[in-house]
């Protein structure tokens, strides 16, 4: 299966070094043409639980050098979703799938109106990455990749998917409800992500405070009444435990918004309580912890260049 991988971040390149591992015909498009060609040269290293390793995945800032492929892997920041919509329409033929491992509520409508409902898969992965620095990974955990399409339906493409990322090592499998996925992962990271950010504390260490845990308790509160008017299932029952589950379960881990906050780059938060903050609006529902969530983030990103070191 030829591959595309847009996005050289932590996923982006987890996924490239496994899957080129495993002798799959893998290409990394970044878009810096100095960072493609530094890529290009020494390749991706993986540190994880098991050792070390080190692979050379073909890297370029040049579309051009691609050609078409049969699936396109779309790992960016979710605010950079339509750009690279428009930058990879010369990779699709016919029969080209483009599954989204992103984060957040809205990449599959962007993507699709883009590029076309028929070609887009969705998907929530639990693997555990960390970007150290371009191009060096740390594998911290595995977990399982569940991928689907919004109309439920299994095109023969979307098994050829599965089987290519079971076969790299990624525990890969199909849903007839991404929705409820893609939801599930919405509420779990409202009640992290952003008060991780904020607070710069390890997941874990957000339930062991008081006053932590309390505006976590809220702002899932909050989504989940979202979730319910909007009649959306979820894949568990009670999402307060299941996040405090998370929590404890990745303790150690620095969610992907506080590792951006801490580097001074722009967040998703748009993406998650921004989302939680824009239905509120919508169907009149008391969203208050995820709006002071989502200005105080936006209040961070604006004002890197101002904050004590």
């Amino acid at each position: 299966m030829k591959i595309a991988i847009v996005g050289p971040g932590a996923i982006g390149c987890l996924f490239a070094a496994f899957l080129t591992k495993s002798k799959e015909d893998v290409w990394l498009l970044d878009k810096s043409k100095e960072k493609a060609l530094k890529l290009n040269e020494t390749g991706i290293s993986v540190d994880s639980l098991n050792g070390s390793w080190q692979v050379k995945v073909k890297t370029t800032a040049n579309i051009s050098d691609i050609g078409k492929t049969d699936l396109v892997l779309i790992c960016v920041k979710s605010f950079n979703t339509k750009t690279a919509c428009e930058q990879i329409k010369p990779l699709l033929n016919n029969n080209t799938k483009i599954l989204t491992l992103q984060n957040g509520i809205g990449n599959i409508e962007i993507i699709s109106e883009a590029a076309g409902e028929e070609r887009v898969i969705a998907g929530v992965t639990n693997e555990g990455a960390t970007l150290i620095e371009p191009g060096k990974i740390r594998h911290a955990g595995k977990g399982e990749t569940i991928i689907g399409t919004i109309d439920g339906k299994t095109p023969v493409e979307m098994r050829a998917i599965r089987e290519a990322f079971n076969k790299a090592g990624f525990e890969t499998k199909m849903s007839r409800d991404i929705k409820s996925l893609l939801w599930s992962k919405l509420v779990i990271n409202v009640g992290i992500n952003a008060l991780s950010a904020i607070t710069r504390l390890p997941n874990g260490k957000l339930i062991q405070f008081e006053g932590t845990k309390r505006i976590l308790r809220d702002a899932v509160t909050e989504a989940t009444r979202i979730v319910k008017r909007k009649r959306i299932k979820l894949i568990f029952d009670d999402p307060l435990a299941k996040v405090e589950a998370v929590c404890e379960s990745t303790s150690s881990n620095l969610s992907s918004m506080l590792q951006d906050v801490l580097r001074k780059k722009r967040t998703e938060v748009d993406f998650i309580n921004g989302v939680i903050v824009r239905l509120g609006q919508e169907l009149g529902i008391d969203v208050r912890t995820n709006k002071f969530l989502l200005d105080l983030v936006n209040t961070i990103e604006q004002t890197y260049k101002h904050s004590a070191q």
